[in-house]
This record gives C-alpha cells, structure tokens and sequence, in this order.
C-alpha cells in the first residue's frame, strides 16, 4: 500500500516522559540553586532575603519529596501533569529570581530550559501556552524585583538599555528554542514511525514469502499418509459386503482424493514460491505490478536490453525489498494517472535500469526536493480530486524508496515535462517519472546459464 494511515506523525507523546526524569532534572536544579546562593553570599558578600530564597527552593525539594514517595518511579505522566511540573519549575525560578536581581541575574538565561523540555515532550498548543507563561513572568521580573545589594550598600545592575536587551534576547530565545525543538523533535518521531512501518511492510512480506516453503513441506510430508488411507479403503471396498459399510469407505476414498488435489495445489503453490527465490528480471517487475494492472488503468511495459545485441535478460534474486518497494511505486503511479502507466526496465552488463511514468499531473515544485521524506502531506494541489478521501503522507514513497536502497537502487525523481527529466522524448508522458538504477552484483543477477533455477522441493529426513 501506498500510505499507512495508522501512523500518525502527531501523535501524543507527553506519556513517554517519565516521573523520574523530572525529578532528576529537578534535583540538579535545586543543587545548582543552592550553590549560586551560596557562592553568592560568600563570595560576592551579596545582601540576599536568605529566608525567601530558601522557601522558594524548599518548596521545590518538598516537590520532589511527595512525587517521589506517593508516586512510582516509572509513573508515565500525563500531557496535563508534565505540564503542571513545567509550570511550577517556571514560577518557582522566576520567583527566585526575583529576589536576585530580576534580569540583572545572568542566571535569568536557565528559565528557558522547561519550555525546551515541553516542546521534545508535549503537543505544540501546550509548548504555546507553557512559552506564553515563561514570557510573562520574564516581563514580571524585569519590572518588578529587588535589587542585587551587596554588604556595603552597592546596588550590582547593569544599565537600563542592556537590560531591554537582555528581556528581548530571552523573549526570542524562548520562541525560537520552542519552535525548532518541537521541530526537530516532530521529524525524528516521524522519521522513526516511517521505519517501523517500513520495518512492518519488509516482514509482511518475507512472512509471506517463507509461508510458500511451509505449505510446500506440509503437501509433501502429507501425501504418503493419504496416499496409504487411499489404498486402505480400496481394498475396504472390495472386501466389505454391507452396503451400508461400503458406502461408508468409498467416502473415505473420495475424501482422500480430495484431499489429495488440495494438497497438490498447495504444494504446487509452495514449490513456485521456492522456484521463484530467483527469477527473470521481468517476472519479478511483472509480479510486484500485477495487482494494480486491473484498476481502470492502461500499464505498459517495455522490457529489453539497453543496447541492441546486449546480453541476455538476468535472473535476479527475489527478494521482498524489491517486490514491496516496486509496488508501492506503481501504485502510485497508477493513483494519479490519468490514463496510462508506462515500466520501461532496461539492461546492460553493469547496470539494471526501471523506469515507472505516468500521464498524471506529476510531482509539484513544492515537494519536489522532499520526494522520499514521509509524512509529506501532498504531491500536488489537485490530488485529493483525484483520490477522493485520500490524505497522503508519503510514507508509501518513503517505504519503497527505503527497501529498494537497500536492496541496492538509486532512485530519481523527476517530471515528464521537464528538459532534465529521464525520458523527455515522449511528451505523452507528462506526469511522475520515478527511476531506478541498480548494480547487477547489488541483486544477484545472473543470466541463466550461469545459474540454473532451484529444482522441486526435497524432504529431507531427520535423524
């Protein structure tokens, strides 16, 4: 498939943070609180309001002391929660600083770090509202605050202008910090989400190739048993004189050669997955297109060699990256075409070239240098005409552009109408064009002398 709607970029994140990591985090602020009073007081022989300053850091240790005893240390906490304990480190560090000089107090520059933290944890609405509280309680400080004085009656600030400066600075430094951490923090766990799927779509599909070896091994270890239950009615038939009993094991060999079909069917299945762990070039291109060949669409294919008298068509290895991630391409391809789907797959002795175009709209300017990321919402502005309740985060070209590098391709991206673009030549092809290219070493390509095809499957007996 081309997207998968159950990953969901803008997920809630807030029950990630532990309990303890706030605690933690708080701990070390209450040790570095403690040592600037100190350092201060002694060093600097700072006139500090002690008993205020130690009741605001008392209130944090108190804090610490009930989450830590009443509640579990791998408590998940809840968006509301995290930000209430955000809120009060904030209004606990701008009291303090308060009745440290206000923005005079270059220690002023650490009220940033709780609404960092909320825009790696929280939804972007309460990174806002955590953001427009920092703020306020910046202005509040900078206006109103007692002075830093020290023994001998000095008054330590710095002038007026710097302190604007300094007001603005933390202003920005709040917004920006929010902004680009909630960001980064947004594409890393979308990045992360797109891999897992990709993870899961690279398993389903090698379950899927597995299954063809069990059915297989299963059909050959069961038809000795029906062949002798077979074999045993027989002689039952000819035997039994009771019509009654006779009619009753003609059932059993009837049933035995039902199941007998079936099994062959099944192993017939089994052996073709086994055979097909390599095949021809085509087969494989022709498989992974094949369920979006009946969906109102024209797909053209142009399977040759690159050159005239080239070599003979390779046998490449199976595997479920390429299946998964060609598909995924031309399901694409097919959603926005207006008509028709053209695979072009060419050869050389180095290289295997695919190509997938389409007489759609192609890729827009704007996510044209984002072709590949996931959760790229639109391809163009007129998409969702044409995939009526479609809502697309390119995670479906994220996936396929994944598997299929890792099996070895380079992809491009391009428009058919472009001067650039890989087949510029047919102007009927109008719309996405997306190439691959792969070293022949990079999927095991052989031609078939070189290698034969795997032969039925063989029971091999325990010992």
């Amino acid at each position: 498939m081309v997207d998968q709607p159950g990953f969901n970029s803008k997920i809630n994140r807030s029950n990630w943070v532990r309990l303890r990591t706030l605690i933690v985090l708080r701990w070390v602020a209450i040790g570095g609180q403690l040592a600037a009073i100190t350092v201060a007081q002694r060093l600097f022989d700072l006139d500090l309001n002690l008993g205020l300053c130690f009741l605001a850091i008392s209130a944090s240790i108190v804090a610490n002391l009930v989450a830590v005893f009443v509640f579990p240390e791998n408590k998940r906490l809840t968006e509301f929660e995290v930000a209430w304990m955000l809120l009060f480190d904030i209004g606990q560090l701008a009291f303090l600083l308060a009745l440290t000089g206000g923005l005079n107090n270059p220690f002023a520059l650490l009220i940033m770090a709780p609404v960092t933290i909320s825009a790696t944890a929280l939804k972007p609405g309460t990174t806002a509202l955590l953001g427009a509280a920092t703020i306020g309680f910046i202005s509040i400080v900078a206006m109103w605050h007692l002075p830093l004085r020290t023994e001998d009656g000095f008054i330590m600030q710095m002038p007026q202008d710097f302190v604007i400066g300094f007001w603005t600075a933390l202003v920005i430094g709040v917004m920006f910090l929010g902004l680009f951490a909630s960001r980064i923090t947004a594409e890393v766990h979308a990045m992360s989400d797109a891999l897992t799927a990709t993870q899961m779509a690279l398993a389903r599909e090698q379950k899927l190739t597995d299954l063809g070896g069990v059915v297989a091994a299963a059909a050959h270890e069961l038809g000795t048993p029906l062949a002798t239950i077979k074999l045993a009615s027989a002689e039952l038939i000819d035997e039994l004189d009771d019509p009654q009993l006779k009619e009753d094991a003609m059932l059993i060999r009837d049933q035995a050669d039902r199941c007998r079909d079936i099994l062959r069917s099944m192993g017939h299945a089994g052996k073709d997955d086994l055979l097909m762990r390599r095949a021809p070039l085509s087969a494989v291109v022709r498989e992974a297109a094949e369920p979006h060949e009946n969906r109102g669409k024209n797909v053209h294919y142009d399977i040759a060699a690159l050159t005239l008298g080239g070599p003979k068509q390779p046998t490449i290895d199976r595997h479920p990256e390429i299946i998964h991630g060609l598909r995924n391409l031309v399901q694409n391809a097919v959603d926005f075409a207006a008509a028709n789907v053209w695979i072009d797959v060419g050869w050389d002795n180095e290289t295997i070239v695919l190509t997938i175009s389409d007489d759609g709209p192609g890729f827009s300017s704007q996510v044209m240098g984002r072709i590949g990321d996931p959760f790229v919402s639109e391809r163009n502005k007129g998409s969702s005409s044409q995939r009526p309740g479609y809502d697309g985060m390119g995670l479906g070209l994220f996936i396929a552009k994944t598997l299929l590098e890792r099996s070895g391709a380079e992809l491009s991206f391009a428009n058919g109408g472009d001067a650039g673009s890989a087949a510029p030549q047919f102007e009927i092809r109008s719309g996405a064009i997306v190439q691959a290219r792969w070293p022949l070493d990079r999927i095991g390509a052989t031609s078939d002398s070189e290698r034969p095809a795997l032969g039925e499957n063989i029971a091999i007996e325990a010992t």
